[in-house]
């Protein structure tokens, strides 16, 4: 089987997912440079890597370049099947050029975020075109098939692919004390909770420091929210694979205070690094996170039980290390590369037979 994987996002994902592929299928990954670039080393070399420069939204013609252009390169390499990662305000306008191809497309988010400039019409739309959709989440599958009244087996739960590894050799030692937020600060990201929760935390845990660790939205009302700002570290700037290993071998605890969400990648990241996580009841986390295993579920917007179950495991380091080990099983049975691509694989099946008989 042949399969054009098309991203414009997810980089690290792509390619992991991808090299996972090239067992069951010919894979060609059509990725932006600037996506492609940090992870590069990761990509066997049984998969077919093309490039492409990924325009900002708002220059049009340059869009219109990219998105032609795709079309060709993935007509040139002629697919059994196409799997499109999310969608693309620009290139889903092209889909249906795509003609006789048939189309699996991942929702990540199958409900755009606050601050995300592709209107959610554009994501429907790709979903709509695809003859299977996929999904990482139990609640996504729920709420997709509920808003856009899609027939259940179009849509399938393959989990979130490992993202991040703890092979890299360093001497970073682990800070018991240290709290890490880490990943694009947007709103939906309900950093402000961890910040309220920072003075009950340091009551409780008087070491206790926290890093705040990507870049998104200006970072400087979230600063002036801060009641001890000496206790945070804010790193607003791109945080490479090396320096993300440091983050995660250094942090004590993980914590995620989302306030909406679909998926997470932060959290197998953190699982494979064998880091416990707090995170939120919100979307697909609960899927991703066993209460009392892997690591703690609190409400959205409750900055008291988020600081609770944070001191907890500071307190713990037993707890700790224990919800850690099972974060990195969890992670072997669920996310590893070849284990999702095939069930990746079953789904491309499907589209092909879905393809045949309509």
């Amino acid at each position: 089987m042949r399969v054009a994987f098309v991203s414009f996002d997810f980089g690290e994902y792509s390619i992991r997912l991808a090299g996972g592929m090239a067992r069951y299928a010919d894979v060609r990954l059509f990725l932006p440079m600037s996506e492609a670039g940090p992870h590069k080393n990761l990509l066997p070399e049984a998969v077919g890597l093309e490039e492409f420069e990924k325009p900002r939204l708002r220059q049009l013609l340059s869009q219109k370049r990219m998105a032609q252009n795709l079309l060709r390169r993935i007509k040139r390499f002629n697919p059994d099947v196409i799997h499109l990662q999310q969608g693309h305000l620009w290139f889903n306008f092209v889909l249906p050029l795509l003609g006789h191809y048939p189309l699996v497309v991942t929702s990540h988010d199958p409900v755009t975020h606050a601050g995300e400039k592709t209107p959610q019409w554009i994501f429907d739309w790709g979903c709509y075109r695809a003859n299977q959709i996929i999904v990482h989440a139990p609640q996504m599958k729920d709420l997709l098939v509920n808003r856009l009244r899609l027939r259940e087996n179009r849509v399938h739960i393959v989990t979130h692919v490992l993202c991040g590894n703890d092979s890299a050799q360093t001497d970073v030692q682990e800070d018991e004390h240290l709290v890490l937020f880490f990943g694009r600060i947007s709103k939906y990201k309900g950093l402000e909770y961890l910040i309220r929760a920072e003075p009950l935390i340091s009551a409780m845990a008087p070491q206790a420091r926290f890093v705040i660790a990507g870049v998104g939205e200006d970072i400087e009302p979230y600063r002036r929210m801060m009641t001890n700002p000496e206790r945070f570290t804010i790193l607003d700037e791109y945080i490479s694979d090396e320096r993300r290993a440091e983050l995660f071998r250094q942090a004590s605890v993980v914590v995620l205070p989302y306030v909406e969400a679909t998926q997470s990648g932060v959290i197998p990241v953190a699982y494979s690094f064998g880091k416990p996580v707090v995170a939120t009841t919100v979307g697909g986390l609960p899927s991703q996170v066993d209460h009392g295993e892997t690591g703690f579920l609190v409400a959205p917007r409750d900055p008291d039980a988020l600081a609770m179950a944070t001191v907890e495991l500071l307190r713990n380091r037993d707890l700790r290390r224990r919800f850690g080990a099972n974060g990195k099983q969890k992670l072997t049975v669920e996310a590893n590369p070849d284990t999702v691509a095939r069930e990746t694989s079953k789904v491309y099946h499907l589209a092909l037979n879905a393809a045949t008989q309509s």
